[in-house]
Formats: structure tokens, C-alpha cells, sequence
């Protein structure tokens, strides 16, 4: 309510919340095409290296031509923006950089751009709002550790499955119930062995990136997906790559039970994912409770049965979600999700084929490699290569197909950004 009412405040005295974003793909368009819906608030700068396809986000918008410019210096994107037009650029670090813009949020998949933006957003005291779950899994550490340093707000929206998640588990953990496990239900079958040819047919039905649809099916996506959720609530894979089973809403309740009561679950507090159309696209919490009263509510109210429940929400709305996230960071000061101080899980890379020195590692949902989710302090053990700095990195030394590649076994750019900010995150551990 109080988001809302200072939203439409806002907007009746035409003092839109200015955002600035970085993305200009399919989520960045989509972004921008939500945002234009949005009372309150609006994107007045748009970076992508793609420039045209940030000219073509603005415009499918309404706007004309007459209403863009674009620019690569703050002066000129400073006077486009004063005088009520929009900008487009090809600096992911300009949005930090530019007064009339009020919060910044990246839109992208890509570890390396979020962590560009997110870090130059720190340097120049602006808040920021990842809608970019691999950038905070790499490196989202000690970005929080940076921006609170900095007196600025570090955070990752809702909309993807972690931030939806955050807010079911702070709602079933007010009420004061016992998490067993925390997860998400997978859109498709995990096959870890899936490249863009493999789902180029299934990538051309959805009109989608074939890599993008490739990292949701080799499960690279699901891992970012649930190991951000851990880092930010505590809960623990309970074995590597997770368990993952088929379940429906009808059996997801005793399918993580705890194994003495039948179930798969080792522990209380878990995180894991199922798989089967009941619960394609949304997010749960399957919760113990040992209070026969409140059993008894919760059958009448058919929520489940026995002594463990499941509370679902059925979908996740992705970027659509974002500008509530946003709103509430920059009006409440309120993150929606951020990792704990102390490392929980992390991703490491495993190759999809033998690897030969020379190659270069290609993106999430490729032909080279894919994620697989651990323990923070296991993937540590192994010299693991996080996922996250996979895309890019040139292998070193042969690799066979299936085993996990360290960093020995890479060559990355070390001027990056994003590498810069890993090996500070590490050593913070």
C-alpha cells in the first residue's frame, strides 16, 4: 500500500523514480516494456553493447526517434535527460555516473555486465537492483560487503525464482514454522548433456536464445537459481547437483519429509528442486509442524495433511516482477534479497565434452560446460572454477568430458571486473 500510494504520487506530480538499466536483450526489453506500465517510475537510460537493440527496446515502446539520443559521455546524456528525453548508450558504467538517474538495475544473464554495473553503481553512491541472479551467485558477496561499506543498497529483485522464493520463506518463517526445504519446480526434464542444437527445435517453438533454453535444460539455470536462495536464506544442498525429484503438489509434502519419516529429506533446512509439470514455474517451502491444533487448521484450510506442509505459489513472473523490487529499494530502502555474510553454496563447472588447451569456454547452455551446485566449502576444497566466470575463460591443460575444472586448468581475464571482484570475494571466506 505504501508503495503503491507514493508511486501514484509520484506520478501525478510527474516525478518518476528515473531508472537506469543495463540490457537491452529479451529480459532487458521485456524489462523496459513492464517498466513503461509501471505508474511512478520510469527507464530513462538503457545500456546494452547492442546498441540498436536498445534503440528498438525504447521505441517498441511508443517513443520516436525525435525522443532518444544516445550518448557515451555523462555531460551528453546529463542534457538529453534534462530535457525530457531518453538515452541509449553503450557504457554499462554510464547509468552510475549520471545524477538525473536515481537507482540503476542490470537486466542481463551475464555475470561479467552485472558485476560491471553493479560495482561502477558503488563507486558512484547509486543503488542497485540485480534482476541478474548469476552476477550475485559469482560475486554478489562482495558487492553487499562494498555497497554497504559505501552507504549504498546492494540487492536482487523479485520476479526471478530466488527473489519469489526470499519472500514465501520470510512469510512461512514469521508464522514460525520449521523449513525442511525450500526449492523450486523445474520447467523441463534435467539433462545436463543439452546444447543449443540439441534444443534448437524446442528454442524455435518459444522464439528463445537455443543457450538460453539449453542452460534451463542442462540445469546450469536451476543452479543459480537455488544456490542464490541458499546464500541469502542459509539452506544447504543436500547433495551435490541437489536430489531433484519428481513430485506433484499432492506429493511434494512427504517427498521431503525427513528420511525417518519416509522422506528424502537428510535435514531441516535443505534446498532442492522438483521436477514434473504440477509445479513447473513456481517456488515452495515444505515446512514441519509438530502442533496439533495447528495441523488441524491447516488440513481444514487444505493446505496438506499430517505434520508436513508445502506452501506454493504457482508462478514467478521474472522481469515483470522487477519494479516492485526496485520501488521498494529505492523508497523504503528495503533489499529483497541479498546474500548471508558467510559463504552457503556455490556452482562449479563441469565439462560437457573433453576439453583441449586452446578452447574457449562458451556461455551458460552451451556446447563447453555446465554448473553444477555444492557446499561453498566443498566446491573451495575441489579448486572449483565458478560457473559464473566460466564464459570466456581459455582452457589451459585437456580436460575430459565430465570432470570438474578448477582454475588451474583455466586462463581468465584477469583485468575483469568480475575476476577482480571473485578473488576479493575469496579471500574474504
Amino acid at each position: 500500500m505504501q508503495l503503491r500510494q507514493e508511486l501514484l504520487r509520484r506520478q501525478a506530480e510527474n516525478k518518476p523514480i528515473r531508472v537506469g538499466a543495463s540490457g537491452a536483450g529479451w529480459m532487458g526489453s521485456g524489462f523496459v516494456a513492464a517498466m513503461k506500465h509501471v505508474p511512478g517510475m520510469e527507464v530513462v537510460l538503457l545500456a546494452d553493447a547492442d546498441t540498436k537493440a536498445a534503440w528498438n527496446a525504447f521505441l517498441s515502446t511508443g517513443l520516436s526517434r525525435e525522443d532518444i539520443i544516445e550518448a557515451d559521455t555523462v555531460s551528453r546524456a546529463m542534457d538529453a535527460l534534462q530535457a525530457g528525453r531518453r538515452v541509449v548508450t553503450g557504457d554499462y558504467r554510464l547509468a552510475a555516473q549520471v545524477e538525473a538517474v536515481d537507482i540503476v538495475a542490470d537486466v542481463t544473464y551475464s555475470p561479467a555486465i552485472g558485476a560491471e554495473t553493479a560495482y561502477t553503481c558503488i563507486q558512484h553512491g547509486k543503488d542497485v537492483v540485480l534482476v541478474n541472479i548469476e552476477a550475485d551467485v559469482t560475486v554478489g558477496r562482495i558487492l553487499k560487503k562494498l555497497a554497504q561499506e559505501a552507504g549504498v543498497l546492494y540487492t536482487v529483485s523479485s520476479g526471478d525464482e530466488p527473489g519469489c522464493l526470499m519472500e514465501l520463506y520470510n512469510f512461512v518463517t514469521c508464522l514460525g514454522y520449521e523449513i525442511m526445504v525450500i526449492g523450486k519446480g523445474k520447467n523441463n526434464p534435467l539433462n545436463p548433456a543439452a546444447t543449443p542444437e540439441t534444443v534448437a527445435e524446442s528454442a524455435r517453438r518459444q522464439d528463445k536464445d537455443p543457450y538460453q533454453v539449453a542452460s534451463y535444460v542442462d540445469g546450469t539455470k536451476t543452479m543459480f537459481e537455488m544456490t542464490c536462495a541458499a546464500n541469502a536464506t542459509g539452506c544447504l544442498p543436500m547433495q551435490r547437483g541437489m536430489i531433484g525429484p519428481e513430485a506433484t503438489l499432492e506429493t511434494v509434502s512427504q517427498a521431503f519429509a525427513l528420511a525417518e519419516d519416509g522422506g528424502l529429506t537428510r535435514f531441516p533446512g535443505a534446498v532442492d528442486f522438483v521436477q514434473g509439470s504440477s509445479m513447473a514455474g513456481g517456488v515452495f517451502v515444505t515446512v514441519r509442524i509438530d502442533d496439533a491444533r495447528i495441523q488441524a487448521d491447516l488440513n481444514y484450510l487444505k493446505v496438506g495433511t499430517g505434520k508436513y506442509f508445502t506452501f506454493f505459489r504457482p508462478y514467478h513472473l521474472w522481469f515483470l516482477e522487477a519494479p516492485i523490487s526496485i520501488a521498494q529499494a529505492h523508497l523504503l530502502r528495503q533489499p529483497t534479497l541479498a546474500p548471508l555474510d558467510r559463504p552457503i553454496a556455490d556452482i562449479m563447472t563441469v565439462a560437457k565434452r573433453n576439453l583441449q588447451p586452446g578452447e574457449t569456454l562458451d556461455d551458460f547452455g552451451g556446447f563447453t560446460v555446465h554448473g553444477v551446485m555444492d557446499r561453498a566449502e566443498v566446491i573451495r576444497e575441489l579448486k572449483a572454477l565458478p560457473v559464473g566466470l566460466a564464459p570466456g575463460a581459455q582452457v589451459a591443460r585437456p580436460v575430459a568430458a565430465g570432470a570438474v575444472i578448477t582454475w588451474d586448468d583455466v586462463k581468465l581475464d584477469e583485468a575483469s571486473t568480475v575476476v577482480k571482484l571473485r578473488r576479493q570475494q575469496d579471500e574474504l571466506a
